[in-house]
């Protein structure tokens, strides 16, 4: 599968849309976590254990978003976004939302 953020791929023209793929995550952080983040957060730095979730939630989607066009008989997604919120009781959970053009290329 081919994935790209541009609305073309250079090179390979498109041969036909299949439609608007989605894939969307939510995954909470737990106390552990939140705790080592608001260390990083008083002393500086990075927070790997957030960081980690990011990319884990935005894999996730992105997986997804694969599958549902692999379904449509896609073999490239293009124009893909990226979406990040906070949503929940006191912002705990994170959602990761994944769109794009399932295309044949």
């Amino acid at each position: 599968m081919i994935l790209s953020t541009t609305p073309q791929i250079e090179g390979r023209p498109i041969r036909e849309y299949k439609g608007v793929v989605t894939g969307e995550i939510i995954i909470g952080a737990n106390v552990l976590k939140d705790f080592m983040a608001g260390l990083t957060d008083f002393f500086g730095g990075r927070s790997s254990s957030y960081e980690k979730v990011l990319i884990e939630a935005k894999d996730s989607s992105m997986q997804e978003m694969i599958q549902r066009a692999q379904a449509l008989g896609a073999n490239a997604i293009v124009g893909i976004d990226i979406d990040y919120e906070t949503i929940g009781a006191n912002s705990s959970m994170l959602m990761v939302a994944t769109s794009g053009t399932a295309v044949v290329i």
